[in-house]
């Protein structure tokens, strides 16, 4: 049933493109700023969890 409805819509091909370079771009912005960010900002963000709220 949904092969035919979406073999039905026009230009259909174009959306699994789409969202697999905005899966890669995502990934690779994530990746470009793990190696460019501060580690002092990365062990913060690590202890944040066991910091006691006051």
């Amino acid at each position: 049933m949904y092969k035919e409805i979406l073999q039905s819509i026009e230009g259909v091909s174009v959306y699994p493109i789409i969202s697999l370079v905005v899966f890669v771009l995502f990934f690779a912005v994530i990746l470009i700023w793990m190696f460019k960010v501060d580690k002092s900002y990365i062990k913060k963000m690590e202890n944040l969890p066991f910091e006691k709220e006051e």
